[in-house]
């Protein structure tokens, strides 16, 4: 059983690997979910996302014998499970059908928003202004990609609901999670959130197996992809680097998740993003830079710095 952990020192660099391997791999979900949803429904694409994670992650955890989170954990695990896991997935997915890949991104790029005010605020990680200018920054860049890459049609009502909810569950079970990382492992705090969200989508299992059945083999490889590597890797890494930086930097972060959508939808899905979405996909770069970057230190007077040398020097004999 693993006891509290705490961030070593000089992580910064392999949490910052660790959040892009996350915005990367999370990119690629809006490629596989739109792929796939032609031949799953959003819960049982839900399910058979997480059911396949939940034996990856679950073999993954038997192998290192982390074994079971401590039990003040649970109800963290338990409630980002729910709706991080399982509302958000099966919200997301029910939105791509409703919305292009474009404006799914920019829709669900709100979380961020309100992660980093509820991290503020129930987390007591404050406010920093860089951090406020750097969400702001990115939001006007994922709503510049969002309209860019719309299909020019008005989008479906319910399609947008689905995108804000999505959004919505993901900043609060992002919130919660956090301080469960303090007494749990990333890999199990991930492991159980996951097979918490599978047991959620149960009821979704028997049509999951009936549309398995009628499915093509690369639709089923599209949903074996969104669980081994956007829910399995990607969410692992996710709870790994933001065991060590606060949620509002972390979710300053998935705003480059737009701008890899454009790339990879151009690559895969031969759509050519046009000038709009490559300006907007610039400005949410610079939000996520401006977001991570560290004021100066302030200068201090010459009075200042002979009192602090001599309060150094007095602290040996105080010892003594």
């Amino acid at each position: 059983m693993a006891g509290e952990t705490r961030p070593p020192a000089g992580t910064d660099g392999r949490a910052l690997v660790a959040a892009s391997v996350t915005v990367v791999l999370w990119a690629s979900s809006f490629i596989s979910i739109r792929s796939s949803a032609e031949h799953f429904e959003p819960g049982p694409l839900a399910f058979g996302r997480l059911a396949v994670a939940s034996v990856v992650l679950l073999a993954i955890l038997l192998v290192r014998r982390e074994g079971f989170p401590p039990r003040e954990t649970w109800l963290g695990i338990a409630t980002s499970g729910i709706l991080w896991f399982g509302a958000y997935m099966v919200a997301l997915n029910w939105g791509e059908r409703e919305v292009d890949a474009g404006t799914a991104a920019m829709i669900v790029n709100i979380g961020p928003i309100l992660m980093a005010l509820l991290g503020g605020w129930l987390l007591k990680e404050g406010f920093p202004p860089r951090l406020m200018a750097g969400v702001a920054v990115s939001f006007v860049g994922a709503v510049i990609v969002g309209l860019a890459t719309s299909s020019g049609e008005e989008a479906s009502v319910v399609g947008v609901l689905m995108c804000l909810l999505a959004a919505v569950v993901y900043a609060v079970g992002v919130v919660l999670q956090k301080p469960t990382l303090k007494h749990a492992t990333p890999l199990q705090v991930t492991t159980f959130g996951a097979l918490v969200g599978a047991l959620a989508c149960l009821p979704f299992a028997g049509r999951f197996a009936t549309e398995v059945s009628r499915a093509p083999a690369s639709a089923t490889l599209q949903v074996v992809y969104l669980g081994v590597f956007p829910t399995a890797l990607a969410f692992s890494t996710w709870a790994y680097a933001i065991s060590r930086t606060t949620a509002g930097k972390m979710g300053a972060t998935t705003y480059a998740v737009p701008v890899l959508v454009i790339v990879m939808s151009w690559l895969f899905l031969g759509e050519v993003p046009g000038w709009l979405s490559l300006l907007g996909g610039l400005l949410c770069l610079s939000g996520v830079a401006v977001s991570r970057m560290r004021g100066k230190p302030e200068e201090r007077t010459p009075q200042e710095v002979g009192e602090s040398r001599a309060a150094a020097q007095s602290e040996p004999q105080r010892a003594l």
